[in-house]
């Protein structure tokens, strides 16, 4: 569709208006053999319902269209015209091929992009302004980022399940080439140190927390040297030990339980963890291979100790 000609200054000279839309030309084509030339977007629609020019009716094809020649598109380009925004108080003529430039820059455009001066500092359209409500597009704006985060976290979900089952199907496939090889003496052939572990956590009674408020966020030395013992005991290898031990106070908890408040406002997520009993003691592991299903922010390789009052089953 072209420009409508009571924008422009002066009379347009007849040859710079469409036949079809009797606009002045916007991005003209022109057929090669008659040298009518047309708005590229009503010559294009045009053909659609018929392959003939609208002038004199000799056959056309899309492909057959070319640009306008030189000298045609150079008086177009020298038209004084309006801008679109006169309506909205510009007053700037201006010529043709600066109508574009000037379009993005015109401080009447209302839809020229605009920062918010109420506080939020988000940039919009200048006619959404007097609509514009900051608290309501930045809880949008959060509620769009927490949805992406939380794709991503099932994602990462995933992945981890993916690996704990990919490390469940090579260390089974190990298990049956030992099996399977009478020249290997698996019955002194040392165990794969995950292997082990996954040994020895399956091994341990699958608890039950009722009482998570009896949870001991930093137990003493003495307490720690008791579970300590309990978890070599239950034959646990010894560097898993040391680790888990390590995990056992909130200094070195995972970011969802490092502190009182994180640890209240996660506590709905308590119940998803999957928890293996520390033999005759209140404590329990929470080993990382056991709970792929949980976020990062709740778990640590290759596990944490807690320790409780009472409460557990």
């Amino acid at each position: 569709m072209g420009y409508d000609t009571i924008r422009f200054q002066g009379e347009v000279d007849e040859e710079l208006i469409c036949p079809i839309c009797s606009g002045v030309l916007e991005e003209p084509l022109h057929a090669p053999q008659c040298e009518h030339a047309f708005c590229k977007n009503c010559i294009n629609e045009w053909l659609t319902r018929q392959h003939s020019c609208p002038v004199d009716r000799q056959p056309i094809t899309p492909s057959e269209l070319k640009p306008a020649p030189r000298i045609l598109r150079n008086l177009l380009s020298r038209l004084l015209i309006m801008c679109d925004n006169a309506s909205f108080g510009c007053k700037l003529v201006v010529k043709l091929e600066r109508l574009e430039v000037h379009r993005e820059e015109c401080e009447h455009n209302p839809k020229r992009p605009v920062p918010c001066e109420q506080g939020c500092g988000l940039v919009i359209p200048k006619d959404e302004l007097k609509d514009h409500n900051c608290v309501r597009e930045v809880r949008n704006m959060l509620q769009s980022h927490q949805h992406k985060i939380t794709e991503m976290q099932c994602v990462v979900t995933e992945i981890r399940r993916e690996i704990s089952l990919l490390k469940a199907y090579v260390q089974d496939c190990i298990r049956t080439i030992r099996l399977s090889n009478p020249s290997v003496p698996v019955a002194v052939e040392p165990l794969d140190e995950q292997d082990e572990t996954i040994r020895w956590a399956n091994s341990l009674q699958r608890a039950r927390v009722t009482r998570w408020g009896g949870m001991i966020s930093t137990p003493d030395s003495v307490l720690q040297a008791m579970v300590r013992r309990a978890l070599s005991e239950s034959g646990c290898p010894p560097h898993v030990t040391a680790e888990l031990m390590e995990n056992a106070h909130e200094r070195r908890w995972p970011p969802g339980l490092c502190t009182l408040e994180t640890r209240q406002s996660n506590r709905r997520y308590y119940e998803n963890y999957v928890c293996k009993r520390i033999p005759g003691k209140q404590a329990v592991v929470v080993m990382a291979f056991d709970n792929p299903h949980m976020n990062d922010d709740m778990v640590l390789e290759p596990g944490l100790v807690m320790i409780f009052a009472h409460g557990i089953e």
